[in-house]
């Protein structure tokens, strides 16, 4: 862009911290560049860099059709079509509200209860996050997350607001689990460089880990919040994802049995984009046990509303208990097995992940394909699985993860056939890639062991030498 040009705009529109720019953005366009399809372009490139779940809109597409009338576009539904297609103001449609709060119960197990009246819309979770951001923080302020986490927290977090993330460095030494020695540490290296920490962000379940935080663990970081008088920032999103112990527990949950915990430190964010499906729909969710939150949250979602239409069909199918239900059970159903035939299919090949009990993915393990224990050799190896085996992953470095050599993969963006073909795919690489190990390292013992020995020869040379040799005689 020329300087002219620079000059008209504002900073945010010619600066670079969107990060689109990163190697996670970058794996998105590589797939988009050379998009694989088993007819059409069998060679193309896979995409496991996306976490969407694919698992269960065979569910949603049956009751659509088993429900015509939720919808305002059908003949069936179409004496609703006024109603909503006329201006709603910004807290949203009261049935939309109510069964929201309802499936947000019901993915948390019937534990807890959600008010309707604290349910703020938002344009998905990414709209949620920085909406929070923006009620709880000023520019330069800072929020504490924990190692890895979510490659895009970096722009819904900071781009527009300002934000400062102070990266809390988990390692693979116990599976990644944030410490309070961690935080601790990370909060008063903070404070003494003078950034002023307002809060901790948690993923519960995490991206990129695929999994989540047992109620001991839970317990330890509200009390350092409550302590602190720091912000608690729950990204919940991947709820209904969990498919094995220790289970999900929800921080709403948590703030039923502390109750010395300061609950206006307290807020959800939540999504139908990981749990449903929906990602198009674009249906995020504050929500907030602090009232003044719940207010600004609210003026503030004018500037990303769920479309009425999408809140009318919504309300409608989150109402069927009966649906939700099931769809729920399936979802976990589904993902464990998809999970399952992935793992296993990686561990056929003798690669690794981190054990993981949710999500839409799973950490892989490749830092015995490194060349060194380094960032760069990791950026290396995942250029050759874009360009050569034509699967788009995700690179740790991307997370913020503190060791290379992790890849987040994800494999619930397919159909089994894609999926298995994506196995055979990296079947061959890591099979060829350790062959060329051995040989290589086959090469190098044979070059030492043929310098050893001829150094060997130069040594026993004068020993061995004829009494008939020039050299004795002379």
């Amino acid at each position: 862009m020329s300087a002219d040009k620079i000059n008209l705009l504002s900073k945010l529109a010619v600066g670079d911290k969107h990060g689109e720019d990163s190697p996670y953005f970058d794996g998105w366009k590589a797939y988009d560049n050379n998009p694989f399809h088993p007819e059409h372009n069998p060679q193309g490139v896979i995409q496991m860099g996306l976490a969407e779940n694919q698992l269960c809109s065979d569910l949603i597409k049956e009751w659509i059709k088993a429900n015509p009338q939720a919808s305002i576009c059908t003949a069936e539904g179409i004496d609703g079509f006024s109603d909503i297609a006329v201006f709603q103001d910004y807290h949203g449609l009261k049935q939309f509200r109510q069964a929201i709060a309802a499936f947000m119960e019901r993915a948390r197990g019937g534990r807890v209860r959600f008010e309707e009246e604290r349910v703020v819309m938002s344009g998905g979770a990414t709209g949620a996050n920085e909406t929070l951001m923006f009620c709880l923080a000023d520019r330069g302020d800072a929020f504490l997350v924990p190692t890895p986490y979510y490659a895009a927290f970096d722009r819904d977090l900071s781009w527009r607001t300002g934000v400062r993330i102070i990266p809390v460095e988990c390692n693979s030494s116990n599976n990644f689990q944030v410490t309070k020695q961690a935080l601790e540490s990370a909060y008063l290296n903070a404070q003494e460089t003078g950034i002023k920490i307002k809060g901790l962000i948690l993923a519960n379940p995490s991206n990129p880990l695929g999994t989540s935080l047992d109620r001991e663990t839970l317990h330890t970081l509200m009390n350092f919040i409550n302590d602190k008088q720091i912000h608690l920032v729950c990204d919940e999103i991947y709820a209904a994802t969990v498919f094995a112990e220790p289970g999900f527990i929800s921080v709403a949950e948590m703030i039923q049995e502390m109750d010395h915990v300061n609950r206006d430190l307290i807020h959800i964010v939540y999504s139908l984009s990981k749990d449903m499906g929906l990602p198009g729909f674009r249906v995020g969710v504050v929500y907030s046990y602090n009232d003044a939150v719940v207010t600004c949250a609210r003026r503030m979602s004018s500037f990303g509303l769920v479309s009425s239409q999408t809140q009318s069909f919504l309300a409608a199918m989150l109402s069927d208990q009966i649906f939700v239900d099931n769809f729920l059970k399936e979802v976990s159903k589904r993902v464990a097995k998809r999970h399952l035939i992935f793992t296993e299919g990686l561990k056929e090949m003798g690669v690794s992940c981190l054990t993981s009990n949710a999500g839409l993915f799973v950490l892989m393990d490749l830092r015995q394909m490194l060349k060194d224990q380094t960032f760069e050799s990791e950026m290396s190896l995942w250029r050759i699985i874009i360009n050569k085996v034509k699967i788009n992953i995700s690179p740790g470095s991307s997370f913020h993860c503190s060791e290379p050599g992790w890849f987040r993969v994800c494999f619930a963006n397919m159909d089994e056939d894609t999926l298995q073909i994506a196995l055979q795919r990296m079947k061959h690489f890591v099979l060829r890639h350790r062959e060329n190990k051995k040989r290589k390292s086959f090469q190098e013992n044979l070059k030492l062991s043929f310098s050893s020995m001829t150094y060997d020869e130069h040594v026993r040379t004068p020993t061995l030498m004829s009494p008939h040799s020039p050299l004795v005689r002379t």
